[in-house]
């Protein structure tokens, strides 16, 4: 790509204080990279952390002109954090990642590698068959496990992981898709809704550790739940298509 295409990079952070050292020290060496191949901004999403992660964001991100840090002042949760990231992007390649870097920031060098002109996302897959799985609990595996089962089926889609949070999408993505949920839903309900507009997605097979610092901000049966009312709502687009198990 063009050093002049722009890059975005979101990164939503909540309570995060315990992670910011490492996430500067694995993201810091994948920025000056980026900076050289592309005109760079990375928008910081504070969502009303009650820790000293601004202050944190700010001591070891401050010397990078090309960061900027939004705030909520009171916790909305992750996808209001990537709306509010979303809104703030003037890039044509936006990434949004992980604060806690359980999926490793190299893999933005590839993911971008893949993004060619006849795609619109390129999303982590640690459940592709030549991704992976580090320590992670196996009710979490077996949570996203069936989540992506349930979403293959009714979207017809033969992709392996609906539920990243990395990835790299073109700006028409972020532009013609609006996705409701506020939670950790909003992952898949915007490569669902990418793939019924026609937008073609692929994986980049990568390896999911657990997170080293901090605790998990995920609720596990709000999720469930707003995972099984989304679900529910795409089986008349199933029954329409007359899509085949």
């Amino acid at each position: 790509m063009a050093a002049s295409t722009k890059l975005s990079l979101i990164v939503p952070c909540y309570n995060e204080e315990r992670g910011i050292q490492n996430l500067y020290h694995q993201l810091a060496p994948v920025l000056d990279k980026l900076e050289k191949e592309y005109s760079l901004e990375v928008i910081f999403v504070d969502d009303g952390s009650k820790d000293q992660t601004v202050a944190l964001l700010q001591q070891f991100f401050s010397g990078k002109k090309y960061v900027q840090i939004v705030r909520h002042e009171v916790n909305k949760n992750l996808g209001a954090a990537v709306r509010t990231g979303f809104a703030h992007a003037t890039g044509d390649i936006i990434i949004t990642m992980d604060s806690d870097c359980t999926y490793d920031p190299q893999g933005i060098f590839p993911m971008l590698q893949l993004l060619d002109r006849g795609t619109s996302i390129v999303t982590a897959s640690p459940y592709h068959p030549l991704g992976g799985i580090r320590n992670v609990p196996k009710y979490r595996l077996f949570l996203s496990k069936s989540i992506t089962g349930i979403y293959r089926f009714l979207t017809g889609a033969k992709i392996y992981t609906f539920t990243a949070l990395f990835r790299a999408q073109r700006k028409e993505v972020v532009q013609n898709i609006l996705f409701k949920s506020n939670d950790f839903l909003a992952t898949a309900e915007i490569l669902v809704s990418a793939l019924n507009q026609g937008h073609h997605v692929k994986e980049y097979p990568m390896v999911l550790s657990v997170r080293e610092f901090g605790e998990s901000k995920m609720k596990l049966l709000n999720v469930i739940w707003s995972h099984l009312k989304f679900a529910t709502s795409l089986v008349p687009q199933r029954i329409k298509r007359g899509l085949k198990p």
